[in-house]
């Protein structure tokens, strides 16, 4: 079930709202900036994922991927989110949020969440890398 979320960095100075849904999956990918940033996301349509705070707070990392921005807060240094353009795999602008940047959620509906993993690494994201014991 759709839930808004509230989330944000560390600090404050970026903050947002999310429509998304636990229960029906998170993403850990093992690709070179998830796993360095050992992110662990849930995805939100780019229709229900609304940046709150000054977008001036924000800095845009671009890896080799030309369609995923990965945005950092100036301030701490926090990756709360990215944000996937066309054209991409789902046909839609789409945004992964950070679940650790999610405010006031349960630990146990985290716990509970079903886990999808990616073989970004190869490009292969439709499938789960050999190894994820370390994801």
């Amino acid at each position: 079930m759709l839930k808004t979320y509230q989330g944000g960095c560390h600090c404050g100075a970026v903050r947002f709202t999310a429509k998304v849904d636990l229960a029906a999956g998170t993403v850990k990918c093992n690709c070179s900036i998830c796993w360095k940033m050992r992110l662990w996301s849930v995805t939100a349509d780019g229709a229900t994922f609304h940046l709150t705070s000054n977008s001036g707070a924000l800095t845009d990392y671009m890896g080799k991927n030309d369609v995923a921005h990965h945005f950092f807060c100036k301030t701490c240094g926090i990756h709360a989110f990215d944000r996937i353009d066309m054209p991409n795999m789902s046909g839609r602008v789409y945004y992964n949020v950070s679940v650790a940047c999610l405010d006031v959620v349960d630990v146990d509906e985290l716990v509970a969440a079903p886990v999808d993993y990616v073989d970004g690494r190869h490009d292969a994201w439709d499938r789960a890398p050999a190894e994820i014991r370390h994801l």
